[in-house]
């Protein structure tokens, strides 16, 4: 994004006439496959901006609450980075592309038995294997503490998400199977299943989700705390990761349409990078054929053609 950024009030009109266009937008489904999902209002829609000075701006409903999901998956990842130092990690996980969907199993297979990268259920559920804790209720503490310092509040878990995806997540539990089976992750499988179930059922509001990104944009720290949540070393990989694989199959066409670090959740959240500047995330449920928040993608595509947001834009002529 070339300077000058956007003034305060160009935010906020942006942010505002975006919320008007796309809100009568309802291509798209609710995701079908964790059946409390299915109960999410079509026509939540928030769009939220978090500057690395700590300047908040809103459209929509951006304070009301969904789960994380997937949106969750670079977060623990740095917790693992800042656990066990990058080698470690990826001695467990890959850090490739897939091409394929987020809950591919097909890497599985091949000679390295690894999982392609974090951003995937695969690769996620390896890192979560990783975090260090002395049992399920301190692992899942230092996870909720990781993430109420992004956010700068206590968070919580939405107990019935959590339920429906555990009930319901067989394809997740066959992955871990599959990983248990190349050593990919220990015999603690339920245990871990369902701290990785936790992760994606905590509740984040949209402006939660864009002050996560906004502490990424700052260097690893918290705009308005100002309380350093992830090392400054552990930044280039994160963001790399989430650059390159975090929209799952269309990160390529993210790349060239938008060109940030983002990360998508089927609860209908996306959040991106801006460095240096800013984070900024969309939520609404209603989800494209590649997981990802139809009005969220919209958004995030306009704003970067508006306000020459992507990493390659070199300020026109």
């Amino acid at each position: 994004m070339t300077d000058p950024r956007p003034s305060p009030s160009e935010i906020t009109t942006t942010l505002q006439a975006l919320y008007e266009k796309y809100l009568p937008l309802r291509d798209g489904k609710l995701a079908d496959y964790i059946p409390e999902l299915t109960k999410a209002d079509p026509d939540h829609f928030g769009i939220s901006v978090a500057t690395v000075d700590g300047k908040i701006y809103e459209a929509g409903r951006a304070q009301i609450p969904i789960t994380l999901q997937s949106v969750s998956k670079p977060f623990v990842y740095g917790l693992a980075l800042e656990d066990l130092g990058p080698a470690a990690v990826h001695e467990q996980v890959g850090m490739e592309p897939t091409g394929e969907a987020f809950n591919s199993i097909i890497e599985l297979e091949k000679e390295s038995h690894r999982p392609y990268n974090p951003m995937i259920n695969a690769g996620a559920l390896a890192v979560t294997n990783l975090i260090r804790g002395s049992g399920p209720a301190d692992k899942l503490g230092r996870i909720l503490k990781l993430f109420s310092r992004y956010a700068g509040h206590p968070v919580h878990l939405d107990g019935s998400v959590f339920v429906s995806e555990r009930s319901s997540g067989h394809r997740n539990r066959a992955i871990a199977h599959l990983l248990r089976h190349f050593g990919r992750m220990g015999p603690e499988l339920d245990e871990n299943l369902d701290l990785y179930f936790q992760q994606c059922s905590i509740l984040f509001s949209t402006t939660d989700m864009a002050l996560m990104a906004a502490t990424l944009a700052n260097g690893g720290v918290q705009p308005i705390t100002r309380d350093r949540v992830l090392a400054r070393a552990n930044l280039r990989p994160l963001l790399s990761l989430m650059f390159t694989c975090g929209m799952y199959d269309s990160s390529g066409e993210w790349a060239f349409h938008v060109g940030l670090p983002a990360k998508s959740g089927v609860s209908g959240g996306i959040l991106a990078v801006v460095p240096g500047k800013m984070g900024i995330a969309v939520t609404s449920p209603l989800l494209d054929s590649s997981g990802h928040s139809v009005r969220g993608h919209a958004v995030f595509r306009e704003l970067a053609e508006r306000w020459n947001l992507s990493l390659f834009d070199m300020g026109g002529a």
